[in-house]
């Protein structure tokens, strides 16, 4: 999971892509579940990127693409500003990067290929590929989709973090269980009861299997359910990352033996279907029809299953999305840079 700064900036992030490779931009509002899409997609693709986060002002930022009187200069110092050479490719998620990215492919004459990601709230077509969830219902001739939401998290990571980590974590006792906690947002609530259940669950499930966890929080989950959930696993053998230090995030991925995954994100549960070990699905109160239809699709599909308080044991293939779309988006590219026979 990465954390944001306080700050938008911009971050070059370097692959071990050619020269000749094309420019590209990640533009978002700086929102993780958003931005580690965009990453995770240009680096499936080889791709050497800039990560750009904007800050929008108002009255803009409040209305729909259409609306917004030349976008370029809506932005607000403190965030990025988006000023020439224009990017070849540029990849978006949310609806603040959207007026942004119509306007850098008009003033760059069509040049700019753009990508945005998650259904927008304009016509798909106003984009050269759109990139949505299953569980999105737009579909359109210029539409991929991608079973949950793309991410970061590859067999080469996950081996080379899992073996950096490992030795700090040999005294724990087996099996270890990954617990990744988000928390509260607009669809689901997670209050201090909620936290208590959890961490309660939690502890009975190393009294009766004798497991360790390791355990990660998000901004979301906020300062008194950390407290709670450190009360809790105070006399369990447990590792407890909420922010401070190095993330050990994909470490905690490749070691696991089981996953529990808190339901109100899908970037999480979709990082965690990438092993192809047990994910267990703690749900939250609240929901919509769009996580419903996610969560359903994920369990029918064999990925997940709830977490009633005890581990259960199956296996399913990995869930490798990122780097199928992004297989799918090379293949685009190259057929329109094909001079017609």
């Amino acid at each position: 999971m990465t954390r944001g700064k306080g700050a938008a900036y911009a971050i070059k992030m370097k692959t071990q892509s050619a020269a000749q490779n094309p420019s590209c931009w990640v533009v978002t509002d700086g929102s993780a579940g958003m931005e580690i899409q965009c990453i995770g997609l240009a680096e499936a693709m080889g791709l050497e990127f800039e990560v750009k986060r904007i800050v929008t002002t108002r009255p803009w930022r409040w209305l729909p693409p259409k609306f917004w009187l030349n976008p370029l200069k809506t932005l607000d110092k403190s965030g990025d500003l988006l000023n020439p050479p224009w990017p070849d490719i540029l990849i978006t998620c949310g609806r603040q990067s959207i007026p942004l990215s119509l306007a850098i492919k008009k003033a760059n004459g069509d040049k700019t290929f753009t990508i945005h990601i998650q259904t927008p709230n304009c016509a798909a077509a106003e984009f050269d590929l759109v990139i949505v969830p299953e569980h999105d219902k737009l579909r359109g001739t210029n539409v991929l989709v991608a079973i949950g939401a793309l991410g970061r998290t590859t067999p080469e990571r996950l081996e080379k973090e899992g073996e950096k980590l490992a030795p700090g974590l040999a005294h724990l006792s087996q099996p270890l269980v990954t617990v990744l906690v988000g928390g509260s947002n607009r669809c689901y609530d997670m209050t201090e009861e909620t936290m208590r259940d959890l961490a309660a669950k939690l502890t009975e499930l190393h009294q009766e299997t004798n497991c360790s966890f390791l355990v990660t929080t998000s901004r979301r989950t906020g300062t008194e359910n950390e407290k709670i959930l450190k009360s809790a696993l105070s006399g369990v053998p447990h590792r407890l990352w909420t922010g401070d230090g190095e993330n050990p995030y994909f470490g905690f991925l490749a070691l696991a033996d089981a996953l529990i995954v808190t339901g109100d994100s899908v970037n999480m549960v979709c990082e965690a279907c990438a092993l192809g070990k047990p994910v267990h699905i703690y749900e939250l109160p609240g929901g919509n029809d769009k996580f419903n239809r996610f969560h359903k699709s994920m369990r029918d599909k064999g990925y997940t299953r709830p977490f009633k308080g005890r581990l259960e044991h199956w296996t399913y293939p990995p869930l490798l999305e990122t780097r199928k779309v992004a297989a799918e988006v090379q293949r685009i590219l190259k057929e329109r840079s094909t001079p017609a026979q």
